[in-house]
């Protein structure tokens, strides 16, 4: 041990969610200019995606990065799979609209290049756009030293969709059930709290009871890339989607003002019950914090469960829609 267990949240460790949420809104707040006349904006801002009118058509637009996923990378010199993280958390923003990724632009930041890590990530990256069916058509590198230590990646996507096709969560009724995809891991959030954990209690090349070292439970799963979901949205009737990255189950907040009851969540993959004991940190801080096993949610009616189940096998129920607002985990709320 390197230190007293005490009880860890995001928060102390470096990632305010509350706090996150109002900086966003008080930059939203400013940014008051929409364009008028072809092209113009639809909607307004806070879903997963941008959309903008193009003929029968909706564009849209998302932008994500790999966070501090990038200091384990170093830790572990293993550049190979972030790419592949960056373009998930990009196109699974897209997929909960109905949106299919078509192209993507990439934005690397260092402060000293190496062309080993250039290339490792532009495998990753390669290897993602593979799984999304989408190009990348360009990209900047910038070396910002003193600005940026070590390495940054990040990307904006493009996608589309017929307007009439758009998932947003405004036909979703008390009674829906919600269904939940397994992620392969902690995926690319919550990895300021993990990388807190380990440091204070632990080591990245400790070999744990499931197999893994740390550094590889957290490093190489990368984020799942959940391209099935336009199988499932052709195949039978979808009211929302969601995708669980930072603010774990409060990310289904975005979809409406509604009771999202999780009775019977997945079981979340060994590290997050280490993670959990290690730091005692508490069961609500870990579903606000982290994906807990489950990436993407479908809402669906109760015909379109086994349709779901088809295409995504490792699926299951996880709860239901209610009249009474909030997160709800085995009946205590998610804050």
């Amino acid at each position: 041990m390197k230190g007293l267990i005490r009880k860890h949240t995001y928060s102390e460790a470096g990632v305010d969610i509350g706090l996150e949420a109002t900086a966003v809104k008080a930059l939203v707040s400013t940014m008051t200019f929409r364009r008028e006349g072809d092209c113009a904006p639809a909607g307004g801002s806070g879903h997963f995606a941008g959309l903008i009118e193009f003929g029968d058509y909706y564009l849209a637009m998302a932008v994500d990065g790999v966070g501090t996923k990038m200091l384990v990378a170093d830790v572990m010199e293993d550049w190979s799979t972030i790419g592949i993280d960056c373009i998930a958390m990009n196109v699974n923003d897209l997929y909960v609209m109905n949106i299919e990724p078509v192209a993507f632009v990439d934005y690397v930041a260092t402060d000293k290049l190496s062309i080993t890590k250039m290339e490792q990530v532009g495998m990753g990256l390669n290897e993602g756009a593979r799984q999304a069916n989408m190009t990348i058509i360009g990209g900047e590198t910038a070396t910002l030293k003193g600005m940026v230590t070590g390495l940054d990646v990040a990307g904006t996507c493009l996608g589309i969709q017929k307007q009439d096709a758009i998932i947003t969560g405004e036909t979703i009724t008390a009674g829906d059930v919600i269904v939940g995809v397994p992620s392969s891991g902690i995926h690319s959030n919550g990895l300021t709290l993990a990388r807190e954990l380990v440091d204070s209690y632990a080591r990245y090349d400790q070999e744990m009871p499931w197999g893994t070292t740390l550094g590889e439970e957290l490093l190489t799963p990368p984020t799942r890339i959940y391209a099935g979901v336009l199988d499932v949205t052709a195949a039978c009737d979808v009211h929302g989607m969601c995708h669980i990255t930072g603010g774990g189950l409060l990310n289904l907040k975005r979809l409406g003002d509604w009771g999202y009851e999780i009775t019977d969540p997945l079981i979340p993959q060994p590290i997050y019950p280490w993670m959990q004991s290690m730091g005692d940190v508490e069961e609500a801080e870990m579903y606000r914090t982290f994906n807990m096993g489950m990436g993407y949610v479908f809402i669906v009616p109760e015909e379109s469960v086994p349709v779901v189940q088809k295409i995504f096998t490792d699926a299951r129920p996880v709860g239901r829609i209610t009249d009474a607002p909030g997160v709800f985990l085995r009946g205590e709320p998610i804050e």
